[in-house]
């Protein structure tokens, strides 16, 4: 018997999901659904750059966050630009976060090349190996080298150091084993069981003498990038870690307590990425819609090219950047370039545009305000939704894309 058999006896690589909650099920179905959408998503080159670049920012910063790092999203985005400028106490800070951008861009990399990728001791320790690079760290810890010493976390601590390179790769054989191979078309559900399992048996594991949060991390983001889990969403459980830290180590605590009962860990890890899959998905729906609406606003002015065509397009766009209806007196403060357009002019004028708009059905006027009639895309809205509402609510509060 090895010793942490005896202290740590819910490290039994297995898990029985056959009582689980049908709730758990539902959300990984929902999981693989949302994440197919987001797959197949048209969007304009700079959406995607941009929607990239701000999920890498974010899924970085939490990868590091939760272990201490202390930059903002803005700052970590900055960084990606190269534009970021810190004092030298700071620097670490940004390396921490280059350490981890450069470990997801290199795992991309590797997929977008068709290369088959598999755990290992081996590339779990290159991981760490990546986490740690260039970073100073206590005398004790090498990195990618497993622990030589006992370590623990909070109330909680970790097997011996001696049994930790037989944990790591038991852990990886489980892993790549029966288990968790998908089945038919379930890639995506049976991946995110593998990923957030991953994390936590890493994370009771802590081979490492430190980075072991952002290293399990990294192979969980491997696993859901390999899977099918579209790049920007594989991201997603490491930020919903970092939002609600407390939760998570409360989490962590529990399954350890309750004797390896992982059920409550999933359920939280599958809400928290259900919940980023469902925003992400919101904020690519609300770019298709804007570009959609875009069109059939330019299409409805095709055969109109006289100046107060000109004019009444610019008001349309304006009322698009709009949540809220405004009323008729303030239509002329939208935009500069509608105040210069109705500079001089009687507010006849204005009446008249709108007036028009409405008539091709590209405002709404209501009790003296108006709005941009965006719902008029929507062909399949279910009966007794209110379209208006609808709207505001995938466009978010104010949305102010340019048009």
């Amino acid at each position: 018997m090895r010793t942490y058999e005896r202290t740590h006896p819910w490290l039994t690589f297995d898990v029985d999901l056959r009582r689980a909650p049908a709730k758990l099920w539902i959300m990984l179905g929902e999981c693989q659904s949302k994440c197919e959408h987001i797959s197949w998503a048209p969007l304009l080159p700079e959406t995607q750059k941009r929607l990239h670049q701000l999920y890498l920012a974010k899924g970085s910063l939490a990868t590091t966050a939760i272990e201490g790092n202390t930059l903002s999203e803005k700052e970590v985005l900055l960084h990606l630009e190269k534009k970021l400028k810190l004092p030298p106490s700071k620097k670490y800070l940004a390396q921490e976060v280059q350490n981890i951008v450069d470990a997801c861009n290199e795992i991309l990399a590797k997929v977008e090349t068709g290369e088959e990728l598999h755990l290992s001791s081996e590339g779990t320790e290159a991981f760490n190996r990546q986490a740690l690079r260039d970073l100073e760290l206590d005398n004790d810890v090498m990195p990618g080298e497993i622990r030589r010493h006992s370590v623990g976390v909070s109330r909680y601590k970790a097997p011996p150091h001696k049994d930790c390179d037989f944990l790591l790769a038991k852990l990886c054989d489980w892993l790549n084993g029966p288990t968790f191979a998908p089945a038919g078309s379930t890639r995506i559900v049976s991946a995110v069981i593998k990923a957030v399992l991953a994390h936590l048996y890493l994370a009771w594991i802590h081979p490492f003498g430190d980075g072991n949060g952002r290293t399990a991390r990294l192979v969980e983001f491997q696993i859901l990038i390999s899977s099918g889990v579209p790049a920007p969403a594989a991201h997603l459980l490491s930020n919903h870690y970092n939002l609600t830290r407390t939760e998570y180590y409360r989490q962590l605590d529990k399954a350890s307590r309750s004797g390896g009962d992982v059920v409550s860990f999933l359920l939280y890890g599958v809400q928290g990425f259900l919940d980023g899959l469902r925003n992400q998905l919101d904020e690519l729906r609300s770019q298709q819609w804007q570009v959609v609406w875009r069109d059939y606003v330019w299409r409805s002015f095709r055969e109109r090219r006289s100046p107060s065509d000109e004019r009444r397009r610019q008001l349309v766009f304006a009322l698009s950047r709009s949540a809220d209806p405004v009323p008729l007196s303030k239509l002329d403060e939208l935009d500069p370039r509608l105040t210069k357009a109705y500079a001089g002019r009687t507010s006849k004028t204005l009446s008249r545009d709108v007036n028009a708009l409405v008539s091709m059905g590209l405002v709404v006027k209501s009790k003296g305000k108006v709005r941009a009639r965006k719902e008029a895309i929507l062909g399949f809205l279910p009966v007794g939704t209110t379209a208006h509402e609808t709207w505001r609510e995938v466009m978010g509060e104010g949305d102010r894309e340019k048009e």
